[in-house]
């Protein structure tokens, strides 16, 4: 009777354990030449949480003691790994030989056959920016986008360049976008000149200018709800997802 109850007990015990949530960091590097993967989605399998790799490649994520992580990345091979008892788990992948279909990176690294959504998509790829020698890769979407207007505020480098999405438009001059890149949010706000008032003043400078055309893979333009729904109010007028 006692062998019974320590026995019940001890399982009780093991169960809580397999379902008590802990952080999980690691790092996600190619296993061709070792870099860092910027932009890897890792979802908890069963799940539709997870997380993406920052710039050097590392992650951060609260999974439940019995999670498996799915690591995921355009181009390379999908690996699982079962977290059990590790704190840190660093994987390697390697790239893939299979022909890729069409796909499209939507909220949180999630990659989806371009086909399979039902809402409006346009992804511009990298070799279609290099046939525009801009240094802002804003204004390298000139013309290649349905629906987009681009404006700049000078021609000088570094000038504002404002993207409005199928129209949308206010009086406080609050059209643009939301910018992602690599899954995280980034701020493009145009900066005035010093005594210029927000209602009309056009921007000298935006920080879209700051990313390097020449290391952007692709740029995808979420119109519509869709980018509401995928990345909440922020993204109410559209949203430019940057890889």
């Amino acid at each position: 009777m006692e062998d019974a109850v320590f026995t019940s007990v001890f399982s009780g015990e093991n169960m809580m354990a397999d379902n008590q949530e802990r952080t999980i960091t690691g790092k996600v590097t190619s296993k061709l030449d070792n870099a860092g993967l910027p932009g890897v989605s890792v979802i908890i399998k069963g799940t539709n949480k997870g997380t993406v790799t920052d710039m050097d490649g590392k992650y951060k994520i609260t999974v439940p003691g019995n999670a498996t992580l799915v690591f995921t990345y355009i181009s390379f091979e999908t690996q699982e790994a079962v977290v059990g008892s590790q704190s840190v788990i660093n994987i390697q992948l390697l790239e893939s030989s299979k022909t890729l279909n069409e796909v499209v990176v939507t909220a949180a690294g999630i990659k989806r056959e371009k086909s399979s959504l039902g809402y409006s998509v346009t992804t511009v790829s990298a070799d279609k920016l290099a046939q525009k020698s801009e240094p802002d890769p804003l204004r390298a979407l000139t013309g290649k986008v349905a629906g987009v207007n681009i404006q700049s505020s000078g021609g000088v480098a570094g000038g504002g360049t404002n993207i409005t999405i199928r129209g949308n438009s206010s009086l406080n001059g609050n059209n643009q976008p939301l910018f992602v890149v690599d899954g995280v949010p980034f701020d493009n706000s145009s900066f005035t000149n010093v005594g210029a008032t927000s209602v009309g003043a056009s921007g000298v400078t935006n920080r879209a200018f700051d990313l390097d055309p020449n290391n952007i893979q692709s740029m995808t333009v979420l119109k519509g709800a869709a980018a509401a729904a995928l990345y909440g109010s922020r993204a109410a007028n559209g949203a430019v997802i940057i890889t």
